[in-house]
Protein backbone atom coordinates (compact mmCIF):
# COMPACT_ATOMS: atom_id res chain seq x y z
CA UNK A 1 0.00 0.00 0.00
CA UNK A 2 1.34 3.46 -0.92
CA UNK A 3 2.16 5.51 2.17
CA UNK A 4 -0.12 8.50 2.82
CA UNK A 5 1.87 11.68 3.45
CA UNK A 6 0.11 14.86 4.55
CA UNK A 7 1.53 18.37 5.03
CA UNK A 8 -1.67 20.43 4.94
CA UNK A 9 -1.62 20.99 8.70
CA UNK A 10 1.87 22.47 8.75
CA UNK A 11 1.23 24.43 5.57
CA UNK A 12 -1.89 26.10 6.98
CA UNK A 13 -1.36 26.11 10.75
CA UNK A 14 2.29 25.25 11.35
CA UNK A 15 3.11 28.57 13.01
CA UNK A 16 -0.29 29.37 14.53
CA UNK A 17 -1.15 25.91 15.95
CA UNK A 18 1.89 23.65 15.64
CA UNK A 19 0.49 20.92 17.92
CA UNK A 20 -2.72 20.68 15.91
CA UNK A 21 -0.69 20.59 12.69
CA UNK A 22 1.38 17.73 14.16
CA UNK A 23 -1.72 15.76 15.14
CA UNK A 24 -3.25 16.29 11.68
CA UNK A 25 -0.20 15.44 9.59
CA UNK A 26 1.62 12.89 11.72
CA UNK A 27 -1.11 11.16 13.75
CA UNK A 28 -4.35 11.37 11.76
CA UNK A 29 -2.75 10.89 8.34
CA UNK A 30 0.75 9.65 9.15
CA UNK A 31 -0.39 6.85 11.48
CA UNK A 32 -4.15 6.33 11.24
CA UNK A 33 -4.46 6.61 7.45
CA UNK A 34 -1.48 4.29 7.03
CA UNK A 35 -2.96 1.59 9.25
CA UNK A 36 -3.40 -1.40 6.93
CA UNK A 37 -6.24 -3.06 8.85
CA UNK A 38 -8.59 -1.21 6.47
CA UNK A 39 -7.68 -0.77 2.82
CA UNK A 40 -7.46 2.78 1.49
CA UNK A 41 -10.55 2.58 -0.70
CA UNK A 42 -12.70 1.51 2.25
CA UNK A 43 -11.12 4.17 4.46
CA UNK A 44 -11.91 6.83 1.84
CA UNK A 45 -15.55 5.73 1.67
CA UNK A 46 -15.89 5.76 5.47
CA UNK A 47 -14.43 9.27 5.62
CA UNK A 48 -16.80 10.62 2.95
CA UNK A 49 -19.76 9.06 4.77
CA UNK A 50 -18.63 10.59 8.09
CA UNK A 51 -18.26 14.07 6.59
CA UNK A 52 -21.59 13.81 4.79
CA UNK A 53 -23.31 12.65 7.97
CA UNK A 54 -21.89 15.67 9.81
CA UNK A 55 -23.12 18.05 7.13
CA UNK A 56 -19.58 19.14 6.18
CA UNK A 57 -19.50 20.27 2.55
CA UNK A 58 -16.44 22.52 2.49
CA UNK A 59 -13.04 21.99 0.88
CA UNK A 60 -12.31 19.03 3.18
CA UNK A 61 -15.16 17.05 1.62
CA UNK A 62 -13.92 17.96 -1.86
CA UNK A 63 -10.45 16.71 -0.90
CA UNK A 64 -11.79 13.42 0.43
CA UNK A 65 -14.03 12.89 -2.60
CA UNK A 66 -11.01 13.43 -4.85
CA UNK A 67 -9.02 11.08 -2.62
CA UNK A 68 -11.76 8.46 -2.91
CA UNK A 69 -11.72 8.75 -6.69
CA UNK A 70 -7.93 8.43 -6.83
CA UNK A 71 -8.12 5.26 -4.73
CA UNK A 72 -10.59 3.49 -6.99
CA UNK A 73 -14.09 4.68 -6.07
CA UNK A 74 -15.99 4.87 -9.35
CA UNK A 75 -18.75 7.25 -10.39
CA UNK A 76 -21.34 4.48 -10.04
CA UNK A 77 -20.05 3.58 -6.57
CA UNK A 78 -20.06 7.15 -5.22
CA UNK A 79 -23.59 7.69 -6.57
CA UNK A 80 -24.77 4.54 -4.79
CA UNK A 81 -22.93 5.50 -1.57
CA UNK A 82 -24.38 9.02 -1.41
CA UNK A 83 -27.88 7.79 -2.25
CA UNK A 84 -27.77 5.07 0.39
CA UNK A 85 -26.44 7.36 3.12
CA UNK A 86 -28.97 10.04 2.16
CA UNK A 87 -31.81 7.82 3.39
CA UNK A 88 -30.23 7.74 6.86
CA UNK A 89 -28.70 11.20 7.35
CA UNK A 90 -31.01 13.41 5.29
CA UNK A 91 -31.91 14.13 1.67
CA UNK A 92 -30.59 17.74 1.72
CA UNK A 93 -27.15 16.43 2.72
CA UNK A 94 -27.21 14.05 -0.24
CA UNK A 95 -28.05 16.93 -2.57
CA UNK A 96 -25.17 18.98 -1.20
CA UNK A 97 -22.65 16.15 -1.59
CA UNK A 98 -23.89 15.30 -5.09
CA UNK A 99 -23.26 18.90 -6.17
CA UNK A 100 -19.59 18.44 -5.28
CA UNK A 101 -19.20 14.82 -6.39
CA UNK A 102 -20.52 15.42 -9.90
CA UNK A 103 -17.67 17.88 -10.48
CA UNK A 104 -15.06 15.50 -9.06
CA UNK A 105 -16.25 12.69 -11.34
CA UNK A 106 -17.04 14.99 -14.30
CA UNK A 107 -14.37 13.47 -16.53
CA UNK A 108 -15.64 9.94 -15.90
CA UNK A 109 -19.20 11.11 -16.53
CA UNK A 110 -18.21 12.64 -19.86
CA UNK A 111 -16.36 9.45 -20.85
CA UNK A 112 -19.37 7.33 -19.94
CA UNK A 113 -21.70 9.60 -21.93
CA UNK A 114 -19.34 9.45 -24.94
CA UNK A 115 -19.23 5.66 -24.72
CA UNK A 116 -23.05 5.50 -24.59
CA UNK A 117 -23.31 7.78 -27.62
CA UNK A 118 -20.84 5.56 -29.50
CA UNK A 119 -22.77 2.40 -28.58
CA UNK A 120 -25.97 3.96 -29.94
CA UNK A 121 -24.34 4.30 -33.38
CA UNK A 122 -24.00 0.56 -33.99
CA UNK A 123 -26.05 -2.62 -33.87
CA UNK A 124 -23.24 -4.65 -32.27
CA UNK A 125 -22.62 -4.51 -28.51
CA UNK A 126 -19.45 -2.99 -27.08
CA UNK A 127 -18.94 -6.09 -24.99
CA UNK A 128 -16.70 -6.67 -22.02
CA UNK A 129 -13.24 -5.26 -21.21
CA UNK A 130 -10.67 -7.00 -23.39
CA UNK A 131 -8.61 -8.07 -20.38
CA UNK A 132 -7.21 -11.18 -22.03
CA UNK A 133 -5.29 -9.05 -24.53
CA UNK A 134 -4.83 -5.89 -22.42
CA UNK A 135 -1.05 -6.36 -22.37
CA UNK A 136 -1.01 -5.83 -26.14
CA UNK A 137 -3.00 -2.57 -26.09
CA UNK A 138 -2.24 1.02 -25.19
CA UNK A 139 -5.46 2.22 -23.55
CA UNK A 140 -8.66 0.30 -22.89
CA UNK A 141 -10.45 -1.90 -25.39
CA UNK A 142 -13.59 -4.04 -25.34
CA UNK A 143 -14.50 -7.29 -27.05
CA UNK A 144 -17.88 -8.66 -28.14
CA UNK A 145 -18.02 -12.05 -29.92
CA UNK A 146 -20.35 -12.00 -32.93
CA UNK A 147 -19.56 -15.49 -34.27
CA UNK A 148 -17.33 -18.28 -32.99
CA UNK A 149 -18.44 -20.89 -35.56
CA UNK A 150 -17.14 -21.35 -39.13
CA UNK A 151 -15.49 -17.91 -39.14
CA UNK A 152 -14.53 -16.01 -36.00
CA UNK A 153 -16.03 -12.51 -35.95
CA UNK A 154 -15.51 -10.12 -33.04
CA UNK A 155 -16.59 -6.53 -32.51
CA UNK A 156 -13.57 -4.75 -31.06
CA UNK A 157 -14.11 -1.32 -29.48
CA UNK A 158 -11.31 1.11 -28.63
CA UNK A 159 -11.65 4.10 -26.30
CA UNK A 160 -10.20 7.38 -27.68
CA UNK A 161 -6.43 7.07 -28.06
CA UNK A 162 -6.43 3.27 -27.66
CA UNK A 163 -4.55 1.14 -30.15
CA UNK A 164 -3.04 -2.32 -30.26
CA UNK A 165 0.67 -3.11 -30.60
CA UNK A 166 2.33 -3.80 -33.89
CA UNK A 167 1.56 -7.41 -34.71
CA UNK A 168 1.66 -10.02 -37.48
CA UNK A 169 -0.94 -12.66 -38.39
CA UNK A 170 0.73 -15.92 -39.32
CA UNK A 171 -0.43 -19.12 -41.02
CA UNK A 172 1.03 -21.98 -43.03
CA UNK A 173 -1.74 -21.48 -45.58
CA UNK A 174 -4.44 -18.80 -46.06
CA UNK A 175 -5.21 -16.95 -42.82
CA UNK A 176 -5.03 -13.22 -42.18
CA UNK A 177 -7.74 -10.84 -41.00
CA UNK A 178 -10.43 -8.50 -42.34
CA UNK A 179 -11.44 -5.32 -40.51
CA UNK A 180 -14.80 -3.61 -41.12
CA UNK A 181 -15.34 -0.29 -39.34
CA UNK A 182 -18.82 -0.08 -37.80
CA UNK A 183 -18.66 3.12 -35.73
CA UNK A 184 -16.38 6.02 -34.85
CA UNK A 185 -13.05 6.93 -36.39
CA UNK A 186 -9.80 4.99 -36.27
CA UNK A 187 -6.50 4.22 -37.92
CA UNK A 188 -4.85 1.28 -39.66
CA UNK A 189 -1.17 1.24 -40.54
CA UNK A 190 1.20 -1.24 -42.15
CA UNK A 191 4.92 -1.14 -41.43
CA UNK A 192 6.68 1.29 -43.77
CA UNK A 193 3.44 2.83 -45.06
CA UNK A 194 1.31 5.85 -44.10
CA UNK A 195 -1.55 5.33 -41.67
CA UNK A 196 -5.01 4.95 -43.24
CA UNK A 197 -8.03 6.57 -41.58
CA UNK A 198 -10.98 4.25 -41.00
CA UNK A 199 -14.59 5.40 -40.86
CA UNK A 200 -17.88 3.44 -40.82
CA UNK A 201 -18.16 1.16 -43.84
CA UNK A 202 -14.44 1.02 -44.57
CA UNK A 203 -12.91 -2.42 -45.02
CA UNK A 204 -9.26 -3.42 -44.61
CA UNK A 205 -7.84 -6.74 -45.82
CA UNK A 206 -4.73 -7.85 -43.88
CA UNK A 207 -2.69 -10.67 -45.43
CA UNK A 208 -0.53 -12.95 -43.33
CA UNK A 209 3.02 -11.81 -42.69
CA UNK A 210 2.20 -8.07 -42.73
CA UNK A 211 3.30 -6.08 -39.67
CA UNK A 212 0.56 -3.62 -38.73
CA UNK A 213 -1.51 -1.96 -36.00
CA UNK A 214 -5.01 -0.50 -35.70
CA UNK A 215 -6.92 1.55 -33.15
CA UNK A 216 -8.95 4.65 -32.37
CA UNK A 217 -8.26 8.24 -33.27
CA UNK A 218 -7.20 10.40 -30.32
CA UNK A 219 -10.58 12.13 -30.10
CA UNK A 220 -12.99 9.34 -31.04
CA UNK A 221 -14.29 6.00 -29.88
CA UNK A 222 -13.82 3.38 -32.59
CA UNK A 223 -15.29 -0.05 -33.30
CA UNK A 224 -14.52 -2.53 -36.03
CA UNK A 225 -15.44 -6.09 -36.77
CA UNK A 226 -12.36 -8.30 -36.75
CA UNK A 227 -12.97 -11.25 -39.07
CA UNK A 228 -10.54 -14.12 -38.76
CA UNK A 229 -9.76 -15.63 -42.17
CA UNK A 230 -9.53 -19.43 -41.78
CA UNK A 231 -6.10 -20.91 -42.31
CA UNK A 232 -3.70 -23.68 -41.34
CA UNK A 233 -1.78 -23.25 -38.07
CA UNK A 234 -2.88 -19.65 -37.59
CA UNK A 235 -1.31 -17.51 -34.86
CA UNK A 236 -0.54 -13.91 -33.90
CA UNK A 237 2.91 -12.53 -33.19
CA UNK A 238 2.60 -9.51 -30.89
CA UNK A 239 5.38 -6.95 -31.15
CA UNK A 240 6.26 -3.53 -29.74
CA UNK A 241 3.71 -0.81 -28.87
CA UNK A 242 3.08 1.97 -31.36
CA UNK A 243 5.40 4.86 -30.54
CA UNK A 244 3.53 7.73 -28.83
CA UNK A 245 5.25 10.33 -31.00
CA UNK A 246 4.33 8.46 -34.18
CA UNK A 247 0.71 8.13 -33.05
CA UNK A 248 0.35 11.72 -31.83
CA UNK A 249 1.14 13.23 -35.24
CA UNK A 250 -1.89 11.53 -36.82
CA UNK A 251 -4.50 14.18 -37.57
Amino acid sequence: MAKIVQTAGRNALGEFAPDFAHYNDDILFGENWNNEDINLKTRCIITVVALMSSGITDSSLTYHLENAKSHGVTRAEIVAIITHVGFYVGWPKAWAVFNIAKNVWAEETQAKDARAAHAAQMVFPIGEPNDGFAQYFTGKSYLAPVSREQVGIFNVTFEPGCRNNWHIHKADNCGGQILVCVAGCGWYQEWGKDAVKMKPGDCINIPTGVKHWHGAAKDSWFSHLAIEVPGVNTSNEWLEPVDDGQYDVLA
